[in-house]
């Protein structure tokens, strides 16, 4: 192996390894750095050199060290992403902070979700017989599966098909929730 290959071996796997640790999935990443998700997913493969600028979004997204990327790292027994450097995508009055791993995407997702008053979170279909697990927190919800609507509270758990169009919308103010998605 020559010295080039191995340095990007190194750097994609760093990169991968940033992105799984903070429960990242390819497009999340795309969307917080800009890089779009091509992009991302060659250079995690080893397939593509990143410019400095494409790296440096990438690091500042990630929240890693430009200079440390190349180093070798164990992983701990115990992975923590704390609080603040979870991954948060914000839009349209709703704040969606990511909780689950990256490798579960897919499969089992977990959301912490923040609603402004009057927020609402709109969703086409996921693949067939994928459910959501909506629990609220503080605040009302609507929650919309199709052609159902029902309205919760603090407490209050709904299970719903995600294979349809769906909403989440906050009711009479702000709301937060924790949103569990599972594919069939």
């Amino acid at each position: 192996m020559n010295a080039r290959s191995e340095i990007h071996d190194r750097l994609a796997a760093s990169l991968r390894e940033a992105r799984r640790a903070r429960g990242l999935s390819l497009d999340a990443v795309a969307k917080l750095s800009g890089v779009s998700r091509s992009m991302v997913s060659q250079i995690e493969r080893g397939e593509s050199s990143p410019t400095v600028a494409t790296l440096w979004n990438l690091t500042q997204a990630l929240q890693v060290d430009f200079a440390g990327l190349l180093e070798g790292r164990e992983r701990p027994g115990i992975e923590v992403v704390r609080g603040a450097a979870a991954p948060v995508i914000a839009r349209e009055g709703v704040r969606v902070r990511i909780l689950s791993p990256a490798e579960s995407v897919g499969d089992h997702e977990v959301y912490d979700l923040d609603f402004g008053a009057g927020a609402r979170m709109i969703s086409e279909p996921h693949g067939p017989g994928c459910r959501e697990h909506l629990t609220v927190i503080e605040g009302r919800l609507r929650v919309i599966s199709g052609e159902e609507i029902e309205e919760l509270g603090p407490g209050d758990v709904a299970r719903y098909p995600a294979d349809r169009n769906h909403e989440i919308a906050a009711i009479a103010g702000a709301a937060r929730a924790i949103l569990i998605v599972q594919d069939s």
